[in-house]
Parts: structure tokens; sequence; C-alpha cells
């Protein structure tokens, strides 16, 4: 996830997008994660369900990995944090987000027959592109200390899965890492440094790539940057600053919100150029649509539409499910692999974080303020035209 404002384009734009999904067929189609990545990052679950959250389909409260791989998806995304302590302090002592935690989101989308993409934040707490902040396990260590740090912890995590039989399909060497990664060593300013944040993230990919050796699953290393219009300079100067070429799959988080490309043809265009230009898949990692601009709790929202945004699609669950089919057409049509949305179950209830209690992003999940699944999540089984 990330904060940063963007620009705006004009509606007349995205009209047609919009009006094109409303003709397209309505066949509903199942996916593999190979084919295509139909994503979910249900990071929050386990936690909010600790803190009374409750999920219903069709009348009837449900498990929400079973309504999500119910409803198409074949992913799902976790992230892991180091040694998240605050969490704690707030929740009854009960740590979130952690390894353990993970494991316990793992099983639960592998028993359902779902892949997984781990996220790896490298820190004990948020990283995004204005937090990159080193656990404080590593506080005291230098650049080269650090290198080995990433390395030994990613490879231990992916060790400890395998002995649970949960390895992931897919690792992220970091989360949303515009500006680098563990500050300050890792930290890009004025464009410079690009050569230790390399390192650092060659140390990650290294632990991935050692782990597989042994493996019979071989996860698919991600790079994540946030949003379209940062990705090619962003991984331009990874590959030949920063000397990183070994990676499987290029992730973007992509907000209308603070994007700067939300046309669906030039989303598509920017999909292709970025394949072409790297040899590696594309995915959208990251995205969201609201269903509504309302409150459920005293939370403010991050993610709300103002008219002038994004045109075309309505702040109402079909607005969203129309926005997401279209979307998803378009990383397609660019040839790209997977549509990851973020944190979709992430509803009210009575979790607390320092900032406040209930949830910052109820009103862009794929249920109403009662928890109440709702139609944005049809988008996942809808038949798309693939390029040939």
């Amino acid at each position: 996830m990330k904060k940063i404002l963007g620009l705006i384009l004009p509606a007349a734009l995205l009209m047609s997008s919009c009006a094109k999904s409303q003709t397209a067929p309505q066949t509903d189609s199942n996916y593999t994660w190979n084919q295509f990545s139909m994503g979910v990052d249900l990071s929050y679950v386990n936690a909010i369900e600790d803190a009374g959250g409750k999920y219903f389909q069709s009348g009837q409260a449900k498990d929400p990995f079973a309504i999500m791989q119910s409803m198409g998806a074949n992913t799902v995304r976790v992230r892991i944090w180091h040694n998240p302590q605050w969490l704690a302090a707030l929740n009854n002592n009960r740590f979130y987000s952690d390894l353990y935690d993970a494991e316990k989101t793992i099983r639960r989308a592998k028993t359902l027959g779902m892949a997984v993409n781990l996220d790896f934040h490298y820190s004990d707490d948020w990283a995004d592109p204005a937090h990159q902040n080193i656990p404080a396990a590593w506080k005291n260590a230098n650049l080269s200390v650090l290198k080995d740090s990433v390395y030994q912890y990613t490879l231990r995590v992916l060790n400890y899965l395998a002995t649970k039989n949960l390895t992931p399909e897919m690792v992220q060497v970091g989360n949303e890492n515009n500006e680098g990664m563990l500050w300050p060593y890792g930290k890009i300013t004025n464009n410079q440094n690009w050569a230790a944040f390399g390192q650092l993230i060659n140390s990650g990919v290294k632990a991935v790539r050692d782990f597989s050796a042994n493996s019979s699953i071989k996860p698919k290393v991600i790079l994540h940057v946030a949003q379209i219009q940062n990705t090619r300079p962003w991984i331009q100067s990874l590959q030949q600053q920063g000397g990183v070429a070994d990676y499987d799959i290029l992730g973007i988080s992509h907000y209308f919100k603070w994007s700067e490309v939300n046309n669906m043809t030039n989303i598509a265009d920017s999909i292709r150029s970025f394949r072409n230009y790297t040899g590696k898949e594309v995915m959208v990692v990251e995205t969201a649509f609201p269903w509504t601009n309302d409150n459920a709790d005293n939370y403010n929202n991050m993610l709300y539409q103002t008219t002038s945004e994004v045109a075309g699609y309505a702040i109402s669950p079909a607005g969203q499910a129309a926005y997401l089919r279209d979307l998803t057409q378009a990383v397609i049509t660019g040839g790209g692999k997977g549509v990851m949305y973020w944190e979709p179950a992430w509803i009210t209830s009575n979790l607390r974080d320092p900032w406040g209690i209930g949830s910052t992003w109820e009103n862009a999940t794929y249920f109403d303020f009662k928890g109440n699944l709702l139609t944005g999540i049809d988008y996942m089984k809808r038949k798309y035209t693939f390029p040939r």
C-alpha cells in the first residue's frame, strides 16, 4: 500500500472503457494462478476475526478465504513483518503479520488450493514509498551485515515454511521499494545509491534461489514498485545502476487515486512496454476501488473517489465491479499475468492500530458494512480476451 498524490486525466478518456465492459461476455471462467493470478491480499483477516469481524455470503457466515476461492481467487498475498511488537501492545498481546501469523494465513490459502505470494517488508512495520525502516534487531548493522541479514532471514523463513508444507509460489523481495529499502543504507536519494539498494535486493533474491535449489516448489521472485508512472525509471535504474537482473515478475501497485495513468488503453500499453523492456512477467500486485465514500466507523478512509479522479465508474458496488473488470482486461491485453486486490476483507471491527479502531478501507472491500459479500468480486470469474 502507498500514499502518493497523483495527477488526473480527462474524464472522456475512460468513458469508452466503462461502456465496453457493459457489453462484454458474462461467461464464468476459472483461471489457474499460472494462467492469470486472480489475487487477494488477506493479511488482515486473522486479526479482524479475532477482533469480532464476520463475513457473509448469501446470508450465511463463512470463511472469507473460502468465499474468495469460490468467487475465483486463485492466489492469496500475505505480508510478513520481522518483529511487529507494536501490534501486540494494541491487541491483547497478539502478534499479526509476523512469521507465525503469516503461516496461519498461508495454511488457510493452501488448504483451499490457492497459490501464495509472500510479501517480505523487511521491516517491523509498514514498508512503502514513505517508510522503509530497518527492523529493530538489525538497527546497528552496516551494509555488509544487512546484506547477510536479508539473506539469512529470507532463507530461514522459507525453510521454516517448507517444513510445514507451506512453500509460497511467489516471493516479493521487498514492498513498494520506490525509494529503496532498509533506510538509510539502501535509501535512494536524489536518484543516488542504487548500488547499495541493488545489493540488498540481490541478497534476498539469492536466498530465494538457494532455497529453490532443493525445493519442488520454486518460488517466482517479484520486485515491487508503486504506480505505473514510476515503473520504467525505477526498474531501469535498479537494473542498470543497481545490478539487479535475476527476478521473474515486475510487480506494480496501481491505485487510481495516486496514479497519473488511469486510461485503460494507456494502462495496457504501459504493461506491454514494461514486458518488452524487461523480458519479465508483469503483474499488478496491489489495486483497489471504492464501492462507497461512506464510513462504517470513525476511522477515516484512505481511498475515496472525487468526481474528477477516474470518470466513468460509479461509486457503487456495480461501479467497483466495472472498474475491476476493465482494469483486469487492460492488464491482460498488455500481456500482464495477474491482478491482486489489496485487502478486500479489511472490514470494520474492533481491531486497533496506532491511528484508530476499525478500518480505513471498509469502503473499498468486497463486503458491505455488515460483512455481506458485494458484486465487486464478480470480475475474477469473468471470461476475458487474452492476446494470441
